[in-house]
């Protein structure tokens, strides 16, 4: 069967080519791809390559798929599994394959979201990692791959247990928590998730050093909601200040976080997380950089007197993956606030290349159409001539300005062959 996608052959060597796989075969699912959404993590898998430690050594000569945050339809369904699976239905993957590092987009030829079709392995069948969907539209269920390991990283935070040494799971109900670097499109669905938790810190303060970013977040969700939900939300600028330590804790009456979120790669965020930790606190380094040696200055005074922990997270579990689908269906979190540009297939390789440059935020692809990336924004404007943006335009603006199923329905209508 010959299909499109987008590989990975060295450093920041990316190709859209058209290429043969193979038949499935007993144990395997083939699966078509509707939606694909660019992840800051596919550039730095990118600009590391064979360094990365999920790519194989020998891409030059065997590449690998790209794209991990995908959604589709089940296309066919091996012997194995016709009993579990049916072709037609919805489906969403679980990144993180359990007990293994290899991963879709990174790891293998064949199994990775910037294609139009590809094929999961019996193993992670096996594993549980691929869920069929009778609902969802395919942008809020490749999205639900991007909220999954949000949820996974508030479930990785944990505390102490008083006179015991068990450990509490989660963060600190009624603490202190910040996200550094928060206003990216991960840092949003952060927000809301907080938000919509049972377990809720008292306070919730998010900083970014971009305004522009971080007026818009305030605008998306303001501090109004954070207190219809029980939380004092606050966003703080930190390039405003000559040292931002002193006043982030002033705004714990100088008891300091109990839960820090670090989701911007610079070792100066993680140094600045790491000082404003309360007793018992946790920091969970969420972002990290390309370069394996990526190194910051830790208080180890603190983690000895004060208990302070560091722990990273990275993907998620299957249970994760479940609650990010079950908020989506109830509507409790809504994936399309982060999203600001749609495109096609033949997008994937230069919006991947270029993601820091670009402005907004989240870049949906849809590979089974060719379309430049496109603002939504931009959608009024280009309807003046193209009849179908018009369209796109009236959808969203029926839904607040965001991306929607609406919309989704009548671009792959208009333009999937």
């Amino acid at each position: 069967m010959k299909i499109k996608g987008v590989r990975l052959y060295g450093v920041k060597d990316i190709r859209l080519e058209e290429f043969e796989i193979p038949d499935i075969t007993e144990d395997e699912v083939l699966l078509k791809i509707e939606c694909n959404g660019i992840a800051m993590s596919t550039l730095k898998e990118i600009t590391l390559a064979q360094r990365h430690l999920r790519v194989p050594k020998n891409i030059k000569k065997k590449p690998v798929l790209i794209g991990h945050e995908f959604s589709g339809t089940i296309a066919k369904v091996g012997e194995r599994w016709k009993d579990e699976y049916q072709e037609g239905k919805k489906f969403v993957i679980v990144p993180e394959i359990p007990l293994q590092i290899e991963s879709p987009g990174y790891s293998y030829p064949y199994f990775g979201g910037a294609a139009t079709y590809c094929i999961v392995p019996g193993d992670v069948i096996e594993k549980g990692c691929l869920i069929q969907r009778e609902t969802g539209a395919f942008y809020e269920l490749a999205q639900a791959q991007a909220l999954y390991s949000v949820v996974s990283s508030f479930h990785s935070n944990y505390h102490s247990k008083q006179g015991s040494h068990d450990h509490i799971s989660g963060i600190k109900e009624g603490g202190n928590t910040i996200i550094l670097g928060g206003a990216g499109p991960m840092g949003l669905m952060a927000i809301r998730y907080v938000l919509e938790m049972d377990r809720k810190p008292k306070r919730l303060v998010i900083t970014d050093t971009n305004k522009e970013r971080l007026e818009k977040v305030r605008k998306i969700i303001p501090v109004e909601e954070g207190r219809r939900h029980g939380v004092e939300l606050y966003y703080i600028n930190p390039s405003m200040v000559t040292d931002s330590v002193p006043v982030l804790l002033a705004m714990t009456n100088e008891k300091g976080y109990d839960d820090v979120f670090v989701y911007a790669p610079p070792k100066c965020v993680a140094e600045i997380g790491n000082r404003i930790m309360a007793m018992d606190g946790c920091m969970n380094i969420y972002a990290a950089t390309a370069d394996k040696n990526y190194r910051a200055g830790m208080n180890i005074y603190g983690s000895h007197y004060l208990k302070t922990k560091l722990i990273g997270s990275s993907g998620g579990l299957r249970s994760d993956m479940v609650e990010a689908l079950e908020l989506i269906e109830n509507k409790k979190m809504n994936p399309a606030i982060g999203i600001t540009h749609i495109g096609g297939i033949n997008a994937i390789v230069d919006t991947t290349l270029y993601l820091k440059k670009m402005p907004g935020s989240k870049k949906i692809i849809y590979p089974q159409i060719d379309l430049p990336l496109t603002a939504i924004e931009d959608f009024r404007k280009l309807g003046e001539t193209d009849p179908v943006f018009a369209q796109l335009a009236d959808a969203c603006s029926n839904h607040g300005g965001l991306w929607n199923s609406e919309a989704e329905s009548i671009l792959l209508k208009h333009f999937e062959k």
